[in-house]
């Protein structure tokens, strides 16, 4: 196991992590993108430097860094290597509810629209129908999804289910405020402390002023996600076909927040 790892909280401007800032630093002049004072401080130069660092890096699946400045997770593993962030891979859930939603969920993957774009199919119109909705209206149905994977869930263990009802992603994010078990982290708060974010969190992304997509987390590697998403496609759109686990997404991606139910 390499000395250096990763601390768990993001790197950035204003950080006290001296010895982390310091290795960052150290790193930077390294790989050449310098100069950089070696002097444990994170100001503007040593963000700056980051900034170059990520605009010309990615990641381990040959996806750009995300440019801002910061030291998160993966921009650490491209500094450092993948072997020194090994305390951010979370492959179980933390709650038998949240371990049988995601059993759910994996066990629909492969469903597909029928025919491909209509918002429609046998499996399709029963996630709609239970939030409510007559199927006919064609209505996406990325939230569905998740909301009949939590009642299916609950109702197996009979507990009761703390998934709002709702079609909507944006209501979905407006309504769990207002659910006692449910915990919304916001973008900027699981970016900085990326160890908030365990399998069985929600995922939510904001797509415009009024819509958004939404889907399962099932396993976290760091930065990286591996995700179980209804009305996707592999190309993660929010008006795709079908169920699908994805391996592409990031925390840093996800703009809207995430939402843990307890």
């Amino acid at each position: 196991m390499p000395k250096l790892v990763f601390p768990g909280t993001t790197i950035m401007a204003g950080s006290t992590n001296k010895e982390a800032v310091t290795a960052i630093q150290k790193r930077l002049v390294i790989v050449g993108c310098g100069p950089v004072d070696v002097d444990g401080k994170y100001g503007a130069e040593t963000a700056g430097a980051v900034e170059h660092f990520q605009a010309r890096s990615v990641d381990s699946n040959g996806t750009p860094l995300l440019i801002d400045g910061k030291v998160g997770p993966t921009t650490w593993a491209v500094l450092f290597g993948d072997r020194t962030v090994p305390t951010l891979t979370k492959t179980k859930a933390v709650s038998p509810l949240l371990k049988k939603i995601l059993n759910v969920a994996a066990g629909e993957i492969g469903t597909m629209e029928v025919p491909p774009g209509s918002n429609r199919g046998p499996e399709v119109d029963l996630y709609i129908e239970k939030t409510g909705l007559d199927p006919a209206g064609h209505f996406a149905w990325c939230a569905c999804f998740v909301y009949w994977c939590f009642d299916k869930a609950a109702g197996s263990l009979d507990t009761p289910n703390p998934c709002p009802k709702t079609a909507g992603v944006l209501a979905h994010w407006a309504d769990a405020n207002h659910v006692s078990s449910a915990r919304r982290i916001l973008s900027e708060e699981a970016q900085n402390e990326p160890s908030l974010i365990v399998p069985g969190t929600l995922f939510l992304l904001r797509t415009s002023g009024t819509a958004g997509h939404m889907g399962l987390i099932e396993e976290v590697h760091g930065n990286q996600l591996t995700t179980i998403e209804g009305n996707t496609n592999d190309g993660g759109s929010r008006e795709g076909i079908g169920v699908f686990r994805r391996t592409t997404r990031t925390i840093g991606q996800i703009n809207l927040g995430f939402v843990l139910y307890s």
